[in-house]
């Protein structure tokens, strides 16, 4: 009786053993099994401007699809849940991060693409890495966010970009006797945009008649005289010779370019988010938007290297007939990068080890989106970026990817 007593309070001590381990694996929230990887992301798929980055979930699922068309890293597969909405706001966008850890137990966030995204403390607090794009300064100086070109939004003394500068001097044929102008809106991301572009033009020559940021961020303005009043009066009187816009919004900029075009501007303008196909399909928008020089940080689609066309295939064969776009290519990068991280991790994978990986010297060179460096780039931008110009109604490309050196933020 003694032994069978034994015998029975062991088995009973190993079950309940197995099972208390079992259920700390389920809720280590790792994401991690021995076939799979599960990743979801956090993306602004509607908001009360119109903008919207919903198009960087079929970016990432294009590329993970390859991954595992491919067998997967190292025999695991990516689990891709989709992307939650954080309608541009920064609480709905913290609320959406803790679910996808805490309720879907992800391994990691990718692609994450909300220029307002509130669940940065949340991530690093965790440890939970996440990849996309680095527009506002809650990416910056975690060990766990990675954006795909970097930090744009670099503290003072730290390095900060001067590609657009520099590209955009190229194009003109240089930016000796220029002048340019600078609007934001008054979100603290495009305010602190305007800092750093700012530099970008005055560190390639650019004379900087003024920056703006009075503009509220939440709708375009009933009128946009006040502003554009400012604009052509800044250099001394007179216009500028370029005029950049960091906002958010294709409604905001085609508010904006309409506007300084009937007040008979002739310069150049340019902005970072006006690459977008489906502006092609309204005639306003493709009127106001003409001669425009966007500012992709990647390598266009008209481009005829072989990473973009790799690119097309993959999303071709994950969501046919779909139009290329910045936020896709952006979901794209994301992933790619991520995938690159996770292949350097090896088998053995944990969180740990894979931002042990990401952040000791890591660097990945790629033509489709320039350079990536950790952790040096949880601090600055990467440096490099392209420009496309919508010319008789279509995207030409007038300056190829390149990458160029930062210089310290003042």
């Amino acid at each position: 009786m003694v032994r069978r007593g034994a015998a029975a309070l062991t088995l009973t001590l190993l079950v309940t053993g197995c099972a208390a381990q079992q259920t700390g694996t389920a809720q280590s929230g790792t994401g991690v099994t021995d076939t799979t990887i599960k990743i979801g992301g956090v993306l602004t798929k509607t908001s009360a401007s119109g903008y919207s980055t919903r198009d960087a979930e079929i970016g990432a699922k294009a590329r993970f699809e390859r991954a595992n068309a491919e067998g997967g890293v190292h025999g695991r597969r990516i689990d891709f849940i989709g992307a939650e909405d954080d309608a541009q706001d920064a609480a709905k966008g913290d609320a959406a991060a803790k679910k996808l850890v805490q309720k879907d137990q992800v391994f990691a966030l990718v692609p994450v693409h909300a220029p307002n995204f509130g669940g940065a403390a949340f991530l690093e607090q965790q440890g939970v890495p996440w990849f996309g794009w680095a527009t506002g300064p809650q990416w910056c100086g975690t060990r766990t966010g990675f954006g795909y070109n970097g930090c744009l939004a670099p503290k003072q003394g730290a390095g900060s970009q001067t590609w657009w500068g520099r590209q955009m001097a190229d194009l003109l044929g240089g930016a000796e006797g220029r002048s340019v102008y600078v609007q934001t809106s008054d979100s603290s991301g495009s305010k602190y945009g305007g800092t750093t572009i700012s530099q970008s033009f005055t560190a390639a020559g650019f004379r900087l008649a003024g920056v703006n940021s009075g503009l509220p961020a939440a709708a375009p303005p009933p009128d946009w005289l006040p502003y554009v009043n400012k604009i052509m009066t800044s250099d001394g009187g007179k216009a500028p010779d370029v005029v950049v816009s960091v906002i958010a919004g294709t409604k905001f900029n085609v508010g904006l370019y309409s506007a300084l075009k009937r007040a008979g501007y002739k310069g150049v303008l340019t902005d970072a988010t006006s690459y977008d196909v489906a502006i092609l399909k309204d005639q306003a928008s493709a009127q106001a938007l003409e001669g425009v020089i966007a500012a992709p940080m990647f390598e266009p689609f008209e481009s005829p290297a072989p990473e973009i066309a790799q690119l097309k295939k993959d999303v071709e064969k994950v969501a046919p007939g779909t139009a290329l776009t910045q936020h896709l290519a952006i979901g794209y990068w994301a992933a790619d990068i991520f995938l690159d991280v996770l292949r350097r991790t090896g088998k053995d994978l944990t969180r740990e080890k894979f931002l042990a990986t990401a952040n000791g010297d890591y660097l990945y060179e790629n033509p489709g989106f320039g350079r990536i460096r950790y952790p040096r780039d949880h601090s600055e931008p990467n440096g490099c970026g392209a420009l496309v110009k919508l010319a008789g109604g279509a995207f030409q490309v007038a300056r190829r990817m390149a990458c160029f050196d930062n210089v310290p933020l003042k």
